[in-house]
């Protein structure tokens, strides 16, 4: 706990003076780009990969960046694709996995749910990713089943992604973009799904 104070102290002390402006418009207000929808892993810190600061993501986490499809009683991460794209009226929308997954390790061996009956149900979300598996990657190593299966999910998150209803009338109307990223913590490097090619590729070309 005192790491996190000590932490908070430098932020008031060096980091919040310096932007205090910025800090000052987003008092009242958001108007975020991007509705980020990533994973609950704790070696996932989207501003530092991405080199963005307040106001420029609105980030939705779940345990294996999940995006259920949707049921009459709502829940979290479609609450907030819901916020995101009618009231924000975010023009982007990224789903990104990552390597070494605990959810879709999960996935493959699910005998370690046994005394999780929360994540196990939550997890029943993921099972389209053997669906679409993607080609083993050699740069993977012994991970590439995983990796293959990580991927996957990106792509079937993805088609839950666009059968929100706010999403699928936004994509209608030509207002929002949806993108598909996996994010490998060893090479720090991001790969973006192409729906033409049906297909990863690097991000940075």
């Amino acid at each position: 706990m005192q790491r996190l104070i000590e932490g908070h102290k430098r932020f008031h002390a060096e980091v919040f003076p310096a932007k205090r402006q910025q800090f000052h418009l987003l008092r009242d207000s958001q108007a975020p780009e991007f509705l980020f929808i990533t994973c609950a892993d704790s070696r996932i810190v989207p501003d530092l990969v991405l080199g963005t600061g307040p106001g420029d993501l609105f980030i939705s986490r779940s345990v294996g960046n999940v995006v259920p499809l949707s049921a009459p009683d709502g829940d979290g991460v479609t609450a907030t694709i819901e916020y995101a794209v009618e009231v924000l009226k975010v023009p982007h929308v990224i789903v990104c996995g990552h390597s070494d997954c605990g959810a879709l390790k999960a996935a493959l061996n699910t005998n370690v749910l046994d005394n999780l009956p929360k994540a196990k149900k939550w997890l029943r979300h993921v099972e389209a990713a053997f669906q679409h598996r993607q080609p083993l990657d050699p740069a993977d190593g012994e991970a590439a089943e995983l990796g293959s299966v990580i991927r996957g999910n990106v792509v079937a998150q993805l088609g839950n992604l666009k059968a929100q209803p706010s999403v699928a009338w936004a994509l209608k109307q030509g207002t929002v973009q949806v993108h598909g990223w996996y994010y490998d913590i060893l090479t720090g490097r991001i790969e973006r799904y192409d729906e033409t090619q049906r297909r990863f590729v690097p991000l940075l070309g």
